[in-house]
């Protein structure tokens, strides 16, 4: 019967080796079990806040888009502004450099049509002049006499106011 006595159970054994297993398990338990459990939960705090700086920086990068967006359209409308300004500027420019050039055109005009009057009346003048000395020639030989300083007088004066009459 030795065989038997090989597949005995020894109750002794049994409760010894699980009593090793038991403070196997709390030996490992406190210097694995928990170490290695801080480690992990170590590495998902620098995941988390990785994850979490990543959100960060992309909400930012979010903002700083749209704030330069909004730069940029500020900055089109100031352009537009300007430009605006300066076309507005120009237009004033021109206008006031055409104004002021037909004012010159108005007094060049105004003073040449003086000078043509004064031309005018000064070839009247002369043209009056010749015809006293040609009628005063002419009434002469007409009259075959000499004509005393009045008569010439009211002669001329005569002849200027027919002549004036008929000019105009």
């Amino acid at each position: 019967m030795q065989t038997l006595e090989v597949i005995s159970v020894n109750l002794w054994q049994i409760l010894l080796s699980l009593a090793n297993l038991v403070i196997l398990f709390f030996i490992l338990k406190k210097f694995l079990y928990k170490p290695v459990k801080k480690v992990l939960a170590e590495r998902q705090a620098e995941i988390d806040s990785g994850y979490a700086a990543a959100a960060e920086a992309e909400r930012s990068a979010t903002a700083d888009r749209d704030a330069w967006r909004e730069k940029i359209k500020t900055a089109e409308a100031e352009a537009q502004s300007i430009i605006k300004t300066a076309n507005d500027k120009a237009n004033e420019n021109s206008d006031r450099i055409i104004g002021d050039a037909k004012d010159k055109a108005r007094d060049i005009i105004r003073r040449a049509e003086a000078e043509a009057d004064l031309e005018y009346k000064k070839a009247q003048d002369d043209i009056k002049q010749e015809i006293v000395v040609v009628s005063t020639v002419l009434t002469e030989k007409m009259l075959e006499r000499e004509i005393d300083e009045k008569d010439h007088r009211e002669l001329i004066e005569a002849f200027i106011s027919n002549m004036g009459d008929s000019n105009d």
